[in-house]
C-alpha cells in the first residue's frame, strides 16, 4: 500500500506530465493559412473562387459572408498566386466582377474547365483577380462598392491581368513565407486564361 503523503505528489507528477504533453502536441499542430474575404458593405454577399488546380481550371462557390464576417474560401496553404473571385451583393444587386471568365451556375457548384461554359450549361461570369503575392495567407477586404467602379477596396481598383502599373498589394498578408506555385494567367483566349 501507499502512504498518503506520496499520493499527492503522485498525482501532481501526473498531471503535470499530462499537461506538458498536450500542450506540446497542441503547438506541433501547423499553422492554418487561408484564403478569407471579408465582407465590410452593408449586405450579405456570395462568392465563387477560380484557380488553377492539379487538373486545370476550376471554379467553386457559393460561400456566404454576412455583412462585417469574413468567409475562408480556400482552406490551407496557398498553392498559387493568383486566385479569381466574383461577389455578389445578395440585397443590393450589384457585384464585384472582372474580365476573368470563369463557369458558374445559381446553385452550389464545383466545375472544371473555363471553356464553353454556356454550352456545358453553366453561366459565364466575369471574375477579378487577386495576387496574393506568392504568401500561404490572405484576406481580402470589401467594401461598399460606392466610388470604387465595383472592384475590392484595397485603395485601388482590382488590378486584372495586362492592366499596366496595376499595384501589387490587394489584402491583408497574413503569413509569411513563399508558398510556391506558378499562376501564369496570359491572355490570348476569351477567358483571359491559358
Amino acid at each position: 500500500m501507499i502512504s498518503g503523503s506520496l499520493v499527492h505528489p503522485l498525482r501532481l507528477a501526473i498531471l503535470v506530465v499530462g499537461l506538458v504533453l498536450s500542450a506540446l502536441t497542441l503547438s506541433a499542430a501547423p499553422a492554418r493559412a487561408d484564403l478569407r474575404v471579408c465582407n465590410q458593405s452593408a449586405n450579405p454577399v456570395s462568392i465563387a473562387l477560380g484557380y488553377r488546380a492539379d487538373k486545370g481550371w476550376q471554379s467553386e462557390g457559393w460561400w456566404v459572408a454576412p455583412s462585417t464576417k469574413c468567409a475562408v474560401v480556400y482552406q490551407g496553404d496557398l498553392h498559387s498566386r493568383y486566385f479569381y473571385l466574383y461577389v455578389a451583393d445578395d440585397i443590393g444587386g450589384g457585384a464585384w466582377d472582372g474580365s476573368v471568365f470563369m463557369c458558374t451556375r445559381d446553385e452550389s457548384f464545383t466545375i472544371f474547365g473555363v471553356e464553353d461554359c454556356l454550352a456545358r450549361g453553366y453561366e459565364r461570369t466575369g471574375f477579378f483577380e487577386v495576387d496574393t503575392q506568392n504568401k500561404p495567407d490572405w484576406t481580402l477586404q470589401l467594401t461598399d462598392p460606392a466610388n470604387n467602379d465595383n472592384a475590392p477596396d484595397n485603395g485601388d481598383a482590382a488590378p486584372l491581368e495586362g492592366d499596366p502599373g496595376a499595384p501589387l498589394d490587394q489584402g491583408t498578408d497574413n503569413g509569411g513565407g513563399d508558398a510556391g506555385g506558378g499562376g501564369d494567367t496570359g491572355g490570348g483566349d476569351t477567358t483571359g486564361l491559358d
